[in-house]
């Protein structure tokens, strides 16, 4: 008999042998049916692979996603047969699943492949998933494998098994296929109901551009057909709340190839908008006790060298500027940390003045590849909203809570209130890669779960995630289309406090070392924006809206009053803008409808002689007529609403 340990805390136990299918059979049929991945001491297996020893045991469904990690992976090996049969010498090379779906990187030889060709794959496909084929996981000798692969003349896959280990290799077979594998399939073919080729595009073999290119075919799959047809609406909404489309429609902000690629140029709208995030986030920190300071751009090699930035970013960022004294080189800034530390240094301090909390808008640089940039979530320049606080051991606790409560309330602010949180802790069987002893670790990564757990956070523990330097605590941000983010994290690093020698003089005269916390509740401000855009599809809360109204007059006859309008709102801190063109009163509505003005005032003769303005509402049409310090009075209640003070 065997021992195995449930998510739930019990233990059950089974005949050696038994499978992970027998175990979800023992505790319900309907899980039997759904599951179609798991998970045994850690390590990914097949639902139908006998279990020889104690441990413990995770069942996936497609609810997981571990479990939709397997239906991908095993859609993936579906679609590589369907092509090797229908393109024949066809290459395969790698097929895994990613984040929505799964890719194959196939060098096709003489076959040309388009988007046009897809269907007939895909209804190869779904034949092959109607027939029910189980996938069969073995293990293979490295000397068979490679036979198998040379004599199918596939370099890429002898490649891949030259750098594999005798005794590590499997394939995985179904129907008529075999695959180079390492595991973690569904049961069978059948449990794929839909399925949808995206796109195809170049690859280089391994990512190396000096290597044969490949086609890449990405694709998607699903156990119900109705979940295809919701991913897909689901596409076509995320196409029409692109950033980068409402960005050029919105006029916030562009880019030029004269300026250089990555490096978003901020228009009159976008800098405002900025500007008005900016000054939120001030207002916060500075009731609680934050300090702006302000960085240079650029810094000396020898500051990154110190602070391991170098050895991280140097290589593959931008090249060194060299001055006309010789030996003397700088770089632009990849980190903001590094500067602060220097801050910090530039004075002495007892634990009397810790926390020192110091908070900039830095600008930072970092080289990404050109393929790798995307509108404002990839960029080569872009600015942190970076705070550093250095504090003592037993300030640690409170200073954490008090990051999480500043978290919140921009979350709050800003309409992101779907969120979980992942504690990134150490890992106990290999404390030799991080900095720092047991005794401050133990302090620091209890501190983070007790502040998650006061805080009410919904948080998921990952043992061996933290960093070399620190645990931290990472916000994943669910957007309006249900996709993940990360925004916001919290870390705590004892690693550069060391390389900088900070020190503060302790109640007992003797000389210790701070610890120091990262944060950044936006993270940047050209991705935090990005997604902003793509949350509320350029539909900001009022308060941060760069127009709040949009005063429509009837004729141009009514300017004057139109004017009398404006300047009311104002002298009442509403950012508004008069349409006094010889239009329609109809194009003006829908014009001012689509470039997502909240508020629409119309002004004709009735309102200048009563010297009040129409309302419209925009999604709701019209609210009323009043005098504009009415209509004033809810724009205010609005924010009010949504704009709450910061509490410390």
């Amino acid at each position: 008999m065997i021992k195995v340990s449930l998510p739930d805390g019990s233990i059950k136990e089974f005949e050696k042998g038994t499978t992970p299918l027998d175990v979800a059979n023992s505790i319900s049929a309907g899980l039997a049916r759904n599951v179609i991945s798991a998970k045994f001491n850690k390590e990914t297996v097949e639902v139908s692979t006998p279990l020889t020893t104690d441990g413990s045991l995770t069942l996936f469904t497609w609810k997981d996603d571990e479990g939709k990690k397997a239906f991908w992976h095993s859609s993936a090996h579906v679609m590589a047969q369907a092509i090797e049969e229908m393109y024949p010498g066809a290459k395969l090379t790698i097929g895994p699943a990613i984040e929505n779906g799964f890719y194959y990187d196939v060098d096709f030889g003489e076959h040309k492949i388009s988007e046009n060709d897809f269907k007939k794959i895909e209804d190869r496909m779904l034949q092959i998933a109607r027939e029910k084929h189980e996938f069969k996981l073995r293990e293979v000798s490295k000397a068979d494998a490679l036979s198998y692969y040379k004599e199918r003349d596939n370099q890429f896959k002898v490649e891949l098994i030259e750098n594999l280990q005798d005794g590590d290799i499997t394939f995985c077979d179904h129907d008529s296929f075999t695959d180079l594998c390492r595991g973690g399939h569904i049961p069978n073919t059948g449990f794929i109901k839909a399925v949808k080729l995206m796109s195809a595009a170049g690859a280089y073999w391994r990512g190396d551009e000096n290597n044969p290119q490949l086609t890449r075919i990405y694709g998607i799959s699903f156990p119900k057909q109705k979940e295809l047809k919701e991913y897909l609406a689901l596409l076509e909404e995320a196409k029409k709340r692109d950033h980068r489309k409402l960005g050029k429609e919105l006029q916030l902000f562009t880019f030029s190839q004269k300026v250089g690629q990555g490096l978003p140029l901020w228009l009159p709208k976008g800098a405002a908008l900025r500007e008005r995030l900016e000054n939120f986030l001030k207002k916060a920190q500075q009731k609680a006790g934050y300090e702006m300071v302000v960085s240079p751009h650029i810094g000396q090699k020898e500051l990154y060298v110190t602070s391991g930035h170098y050895a991280k970013y140097g290589e593959d960022s931008f090249q060194p500027i060299h001055t006309p004294n010789e030996g003397e080189e700088f770089l632009l800034k990849p980190m903001n940390c590094p500067h602060h530390c220097e801050i910090y240094n530039s004075q002495s301090w007892s634990y009397r003045d810790l926390p020192k909390r110091f908070a900039e808008f830095g600008t930072v640089y970092r080289y990404e590849q050109s393929g790798e940039l995307h509108g404002l979530t990839r960029v080569r320049g872009f600015t942190q909203d970076d705070a550093h606080i250095f504090c003592t051991p037993d300030q640690l606790d409170e200073e954490f809570k008090k990051v999480i409560d500043l978290t919140l309330y921009v979350f709050d602010s800003l309409g992101f209130d779907n969120f979980t949180a992942q504690v990134s802790l150490r890992d106990p069987e290999d404390k030799d890669k991080y900095i720092g002893g047991d005794e401050v670790w133990d302090k620091a990564e209890t501190a983070i779960i007790n502040a998650a757990k006061e805080k009410g956070l919904n948080y998921v523990v990952e043992t061996g995630e933290a960093a070399f330097y620190g645990p931290k605590l990472d916000f994943m941000v669910r957007d309006a289309l249900g996709r993940s983010w990360q925004l916001g994290t919290i870390q705590v690093d004892y690693n550069l406090p060391e390389r900088f020698d900070l020190t503060y003089k302790g109640s007992d005269n003797e000389t210790h070392r701070p610890v120091m916390i990262h944060r950044a509740p936006f993270g940047s401000m050209e991705r935090f924006i990005a997604i902003l855009l793509e949350h509320t599809a350029g539909n900001f809360p009022l308060w941060l809206m760069p127009e709040q109204a949009m005063i429509l007059s009837i004729s141009e006859k009514y300017e004057k009053y139109a004017q009398k309008v404006l300047t009311l709102l104002e002298n009442n801190e509403i950012r508004a803008v008069a349409d006094n063109r010889n239009e329609t009163i109809g194009k003006k509505i829908r014009e001012a409808e689509m470039n997502k003005f909240p508020y629409m005032l119309i002004i004709g003769e009735q309102e200048e002689q009563d010297g009040t303005v129409s309302v419209r509402k925009r999604g709701e049409g019209d609210i009323g007529t009043m005098p504009v310090e009415d209509f004033a009075e809810i724009i205010n209640n609005e924010i009010k609403k949504t704009l709450k003070a910061f509490k410390v």
